[in-house]
């Protein structure tokens, strides 16, 4: 393979060091937490090494600080699988006195807490990592910044190549580190992989619960179909319940999701509620995504033919691949990613929101001239009920494309950008 391809996460935990004396890398099973962890450590414990595990567990248990002894930062891979070396780490942090100590990674699957004594409040920093975004793995220019449209520019301009047959292929292949130095089936297996291991061995590892392989892949197929949508529970349980007992309720259904989140397989996305000089009310519950479209088209056993066969399917998986790629550019600016629909349907697929109350309104859409002026009217009318005496105006209106070749800014100030040219 290829050398390191950089993370946007590089950056991030290099300031999050800075400023605290550990740092816990989160994040779904195989999206480059301990090789980018690795990149940063001066010395490093992989705790799961078959060789010292017994080791390493007994000196956890018996004399932890033998363990943290290293060249600083230290990375300790899979702590979990010791969490007293949580307190262990909180402790020597205070005895030393300094930022920058440890790197912890983790598998998925959550430590065990009764173990844990101590929050770290005060002692850890949290860095959440994701599958690739587009300008990570390689296939974005990353020509067009997300962070320089806050700054609203006069003009933009940039040329994609990504056809919409690449993006079909990238969708399906997904974000996965290991998969973007691969090609063809190869790349695509990847993401089916990932699957199998969540259905048939990681749901079940989460939290000690058996849970059943059939009734999982059943969930995670009704949670595709509905990416970008605002569903209940109850209506996810309604949607399965014709293939399964009469015992499944959305009790059942809700701690089957709650295992997804815990696993960061699912990542919804929350309502955003701005000041309207309108009395309209504000659609508040969240809206579904995957962390990787790959993982919904997987689920549903689609490949990129068939999306290309399936415009409206197409659509839906686009918008996962979008809002995962703006998650991670809005990381970088320490913003965060919402989605806004009221009682009469207009509706902003998301909101980048950073923490200085800026915000950007963005629609996503597969591309042509038709979607295109339509996204951009609904960002047009949204803006224009939004009380900018009680809050900010929009720094930017973005319509995010799949099937474009240029980034450019329409007369009416809305921009129109390719994902293929987004980035950090």
């Amino acid at each position: 393979m290829e050398g390191y391809k950089k993370r946007v996460a590089d950056a991030i935990l290099e300031e999050k060091l800075a400023g605290k004396g550990a740092v816990l890398i989160e994040g779904p099973k195989w999206c480059g937490k301990t090789t980018t962890a690795e990149q940063r450590a001066k010395s490093i414990l992989y705790m799961a090494d078959p060789v010292r595990r017994e080791r390493n567990l007994m000196l956890a248990e018996t004399d932890p600080d033998i363990l943290l002894r290293g060249e600083v930062p230290r990375l300790i891979d899979e702590w979990q699988i010791a969490p007293k070396l949580w307190d262990a780490i909180r402790f020597e942090v205070d005895r030393r006195k300094a930022f920058s100590q440890f790197i912890l990674t983790g598998s998925s699957v959550p430590a065990d807490t009764k173990d844990i004594t101590h929050s770290g409040t005060g002692r850890f920093s949290y860095l959440r990592m994701r599958p690739m975004s587009l300008s990570e793995s390689g296939e974005s220019d990353g020509s067009i910044s997300l962070r320089e449209l806050f700054s609203s520019p006069d003009n933009i301009y940039a040329g994609c190549d990504l056809t919409l047959s690449d993006i079909c292929f990238l969708i399906c292949r997904g974000g996965w580190p290991l998969s973007t130095y691969l090609s063809g089936k190869l790349a695509l297996n990847q993401a089916r992989d990932y699957y199998d291991a969540v259905v048939n061995v990681d749901m079940s590892r989460v939290d000690n619960v058996e849970r059943n392989p059939e009734r999982v892949k059943r969930l995670m197929r009704s949670y595709a179909r509905h990416q970008g949508q605002r569903v209940a529970d109850t209506a996810i349980c309604d949607d399965i319940k014709d293939n399964d007992s009469a015992t499944l309720n959305a009790d059942t259904v809700r701690s089957y999701i709650d295992a997804l989140k815990k696993m960061f397989v699912v990542e919804d996305a929350a309502a955003w509620n701005p000041n309207l000089r309108s009395s309209t009310a504000i659609r508040t519950s969240d809206t579904r995504y995957f962390v990787d479209p790959s993982i919904a088209t997987a689920a549903l056993g689609l490949g990129p033919d068939d999306l290309l066969q399936d415009m409206s399917t197409l659509g839906f998986m686009f918008e996962t691949l979008a809002i995962r790629d703006l998650r991670v550019y809005a990381d970088a600016s320490d913003g965060s990613v919402y989605h806004y629909r009221d009682k009469n349907g207009l509706e902003c697929d998301a909101v980048i929101h950073l923490r200085n109350g800026r915000y950007g309104l963005v629609e996503i859409k597969i591309g042509g001239d038709t979607l295109i002026n339509q996204g951009a009217q609904s960002l047009l009318k949204l803006a224009s009920l939004i009380d900018t005496e009680k809050m900010n105006k929009p720094s930017f209106l973005m319509v995010l494309t799949a099937n474009s070749d240029m980034a450019y800014k329409r007369p009416d100030g809305v921009y129109v950008v390719p994902v293929g040219n987004l980035g950090v």
